[in-house]
C-alpha cells in the first residue's frame, strides 16, 4: 500500500494501547496484576491465536484487564493521547474514530462518568493539535447492559457531540435469538435520538459464525445504523446482502480481528466474504479494531488483503476512500 493517508472507522481505545504504556498506567495506579514481569503482561493482554477460539475469548482479554486498567481520567486521557499519535507515526493515520464505553470506565459509578468522558476529550485534543489529525469519539452502548444505562451513556454522548463525540456503537456478542432477531426493536428509540442528535450511529453485528447474517437484517431493517462494525457473515445471506446494497450501510471490516475470532477461518473465505461483497455492491471499509491486542496496524491490514489476492490495488484503494466519506467526523 502507497504511503497515503489513512482512515480508521473501527478501533477501541480497550484494545489498542501499548503493552508498555498499559505496564506504566497499572503500576501508577498501584493495581495488582496476577504476573510476575512485563513480559507476562503483554501475554496477559494480547491475543494468542492458538488460545483464542471465539469472541468472548477475546472480549474476555478486554474486559478483565484492559479496561480496568484504564479505569481513571488520568488513563483514559493518556490512553487515548497515545493511540492517535501511534496511528499516525506508524500508519499515517489522518483521521481517526475511537470508540468505548465510558461507563465501563468509572469502576461501576465509583468514578464520575463526565470526568472519564472530559479527559479522553482532553486526550484527544492534545493528540490532534500535536499531529495534525482528526479524531472523533463514538461512545458504545453495550448489549448486556439495563436500558436505563444505555440510555446515560447516549445522554452523554448528545451532550457532548459539539465538543468531539461524534457517534454511538452498540457492542457486545449476540449470543441469543433476541440479539439476532425482533429483539433489537428496544434499541430503537435510542438510535433515533442519536440520528435526531446529529450523531453517526454504527453497530457491531455479523461477526460470530452462530449467525449468517440474521442480525443484519434486523439491524438494518429496525434500527437503520450508517455504518455496520464487521458484518461479514452478512455474505451468507442473499436477503442481507440485499438490504446492505440497497441502503448503503457502510461495512467495518477488521481482517486480523475476525481471523482471530474465527468470525472468518481463513484467507480463502475472506476472498470469498470481501469478492461477494464487491459483486454485490456492498460497501465496505479497511479497518483495525484492536491494535496491540490483534499485533497489527492499519497499512497492516490493507497488505494482508492486497498481497494475498484478496483485492486488488484498486478495490484497495476504493476502500481507503470509503473510509474518509463514510466518517462521522
Amino acid at each position: 500500500m502507497p504511503n497515503r493517508p489513512l482512515c480508521d472507522l473501527h478501533i477501541h481505545v480497550g484494545s489498542s494501547v501499548a503493552p508498555h504504556i498499559m505496564w506504566s498506567i497499572a503500576h501508577a495506579a498501584g493495581i495488582k496484576l496476577p504476573v510476575r514481569n512485563y513480559w507476562e503482561f503483554v501475554d496477559l493482554i494480547t491475543i494468542d491465536p492458538r488460545k483464542v477460539k471465539s469472541l468472548d475469548d477475546y472480549l474476555s482479554i478486554l474486559h478483565t484487564w484492559t479496561e480496568r486498567i484504564q479505569s481513571s481520567p488520568a488513563a483514559i486521557e493518556r490512553a487515548v493521547y497515545e493511540i492517535i499519535g501511534k496511528e499516525y507515526r506508524g500508519s499515517r493515520v489522518e483521521k481517526i474514530e475511537l470508540r468505548f464505553n465510558p461507563m465501563k470506565r468509572n469502576l461501576d459509578g465509583e468514578r464520575d462518568l463526565d470526568h472519564i468522558i472530559h479527559a479522553a476529550l482532553r486526550g484527544m485534543d492534545r493528540a490532534c493539535l500535536e499531529y495534525g489529525v482528526q479524531a472523533g469519539l463514538l461512545f458504545c452502548l453495550a448489549r448486556e447492559f439495563e436500558p436505563q444505562l444505555n440510555e446515560i451513556i447516549l445522554d452523554k454522548a448528545i451532550r457532548y457531540r459539539h465538543r468531539g463525540v461524534v457517534g454511538i456503537d452498540l457492542a457486545g456478542t449476540e449470543s441469543n435469538a433476541i440479539e439476532l432477531g425482533s429483539g433489537v426493536e428496544r434499541y430503537a428509540g435510542m438510535f433515533a435520538r442519536a440520528r435526531e442528535a446529529g450523531l453517526g450511529t454504527t453497530i457491531h453485528t455479523g461477526e460470530t459464525t452462530n449467525t449468517n447474517g440474521e442480525g443484519v437484517i434486523e439491524v438494518v431493517k429496525r434500527l437503520k445504523p450508517d455504518r455496520i462494525g464487521h458484518g461479514v457473515r452478512a455474505a451468507y445471506n442473499e436477503e442481507a446482502l440485499r438490504r446492505l446494497a440497497d441502503t448503503g450501510t457502510v461495512l467495518e471490516i477488521c481482517p486480523t480481528s475476525n481471523l482471530h475470532t474465527r468470525a472468518v477461518r481463513h484467507l480463502e473465505e475472506f476472498k470469498y466474504i470481501l469478492g461477494t461483497f464487491l459483486e454485490q455492491g456492498v460497501r465496505f471499509t479497511v479497518n483495525t479494531d484492536g491494535t496491540y491486542l490483534c499485533s497489527t496496524h492499519l497499512k497492516r491490514e490493507f497488505e494482508l488483503l492486497t498481497e494475498s489476492g484478496i483485492l486488488s490495488a484498486s478495490e484497495a484503494e476504493r476502500a481507503r476512500g470509503l473510509a474518509f466519506e463514510a466518517s462521522f467526523i
